[in-house]
């Protein structure tokens, strides 16, 4: 089954992630390297640029994409729209590409240049996809995001499935905390809330339940005993029952997360199972019409 390219699925499938602690780069406190980029778009096409140099102490957002796809260049596209916007505080913003092939990812983002966000510079890390050397990146995580101020990371963020709603917020809040001011509501930040048009399917609702992760983070913990996750699957399945929203929700998400491939990595082979079963069950009910009709 393959789901429509809608937003909000993508914000369910990235709000249900294991209850696992991820690190990837300097954490708060610990010093802000300068490092070498290669720019790709104009004006820094072909140049060697330096963003933490270039910051000169002032504060700074630096965005690691170890990973290309609608989450990561959502959150991108973004958050640097934001970041853009307080230029004129003293914020420096850098994006930096990691890929084992410089020139393809070069390519890359020239091809989807009308996806990031103008003006804000970009450059393709030679050191491949660890990136530099010192910074102790984690390829696992699709995107890592820093803040920094007097060459220190004041904040980091190792998102293993990006989500505006979840994650955005807080990636705000620590922006605002170096730069002044007030942590815009998601609202007031375009892109960051879903379109009318990019509604899940019909019986999916606009928002996801906010009950819904407290109670599926027990069944996708990877350490968990089938009984566990019995137990955990339980509690989901009689809620649900009672909510048909809800039940649609999860059925996005379990669908999001076997057609992306990574079914496996959430929770244990019993957890991998109740996937299963709800992204076949959980579907909207077909109409009367698409039944086939018994002969007369």
């Amino acid at each position: 089954m393959r789901l429509a390219p809608c937003l909000i699925a993508l914000a369910l499938a990235g709000s249900v992630v294991a209850q696992e602690t991820v690190f990837s780069g300097p954490q708060p406190g610990e010093k802000l390297s300068s490092f070498k980029v290669r720019g790709v778009l104009d004006p820094d096409a072909g140049k060697d640029l330096d963003f933490v140099a270039s910051a000169k102490g002032k504060p700074i957002v630096l965005v690691f994409v170890h990973d290309l796809n609608r989450l990561s260049v959502g959150m991108v596209r973004v958050l640097t729209g934001y970041t853009k916007t307080r230029a004129k505080d003293g914020l420096t913003t850098g994006v930096v590409w990691l890929s084992d092939d410089v020139s393809e990812a070069e390519n890359t983002i020239k091809r989807i240049k009308h996806a990031l966000t103008e003006g804000v510079p970009i450059g393709v890390s030679p050191d491949g996809r660890e990136g530099p050397g010192s910074y102790g990146l984690n390829r696992k995580v699709q995107l890592t995001i820093l803040v920094g101020n007097k060459d220190k990371v004041t904040a980091n963020f190792a998102l293993v499935q990006p989500s505006l709603q979840a994650d955005l917020p807080k990636i705000l809040d620590a922006v605002v905390k170096e730069v002044g001011g007030k942590s815009p509501k998601l609202g007031d930040i375009p892109g960051a809330m879903p379109a009318k048009k990019d509604v899940a399917r019909k019986g999916a609702a606009k928002e996801p339940d906010p009950n819904l992760r407290p109670l599926l983070g027990p069944v996708i913990r990877k350490d968990a005993t089938p009984g566990d996750v019995d137990k955990a699957a339980r509690a989901v399945e009689e809620y649900v029952a009672k909510n048909p929203a809800a039940k649609a929700d999860v059925w996005v998400i379990a669908n999001r997360i076997i057609d992306a491939g990574k079914l496996t990595d959430y929770g244990t082979p019993k957890a991998q199972e109740y996937l299963k079963k709800w992204a076949k069950e959980y579907g909207p009910a077909k109409k009367d019409e698409d039944t086939p009709r018994k002969k007369q």
